[in-house]
């Protein structure tokens, strides 16, 4: 089982370096993707995760195959996952005016749940696995997933601005 470091870890708090262009394709850095990806998978409850959430200080962040399908979580069992969204040194572009009191919990803050104000777009930019450059834009569940991720890359935990905090433990979930 991978490690995901907890709010109290130093790591979640700095500021994530830069990835060198030139890196990208390093046995170093594709070795991070792979172990965020592993950690990722390990979690029923994850749907994106920060290098900084697996100790790494480093500008990347995953999101899950599993939000693109459509109807998420709701979809077809057995229905195909599409890859895994890579995203290094992510940049918003651009975000909706509009705002919702959307729900979040994080990995890296077992078992805490609360609302945060989000932006209901959000279009970023970001290098993929092989170093290419690409934009892409999100709603709903992506563009809060956007905004989360690149808070944790910028030492921003969701507590940080979230109301209404509940600790929900796994056997209280379990009971709704």
């Amino acid at each position: 089982m991978t490690t995901i470091v907890q709010r109290d870890n130093p790591t979640l708090r700095k500021v994530a370096t830069t990835v060198a262009a030139e890196d990208i394709s390093s046995p170093q850095i594709q070795a991070v993707i792979k172990k965020m990806i592993k950690a990722l998978e390990e979690q029923d409850d994850g749907v994106a995760i920060a290098a900084p959430q697996i100790g790494e200080s480093l500008r990347i962040f995953v999101v899950s195959g599993k939000v693109f399908v459509k109807n998420y979580p709701d979809h077809e069992p057995g229905e195909k996952v599409p890859d895994t969204l890579v995203c290094i040194n992510p940049k918003i572009l651009k975000l909706s005016q509009e705002k919702k009191s959307v729900p979040e919990g994080c990995l890296s803050v077992r078992w805490l749940y609360g609302n945060v104000l989000r932006s209901t777009k959000a279009k970023i930019e970001a290098y993929d696995a092989q170093g290419k450059k690409f934009s892409r834009g999100g709603s709903g569940l992506l563009a809060q997933i956007f905004q989360h991720e690149i808070d944790h890359l910028d030492g921003i935990l969701f507590t940080d601005t979230a109301t209404d905090l509940e600790e929900m433990p796994p056997d209280k979930e379990n009971k709704k």
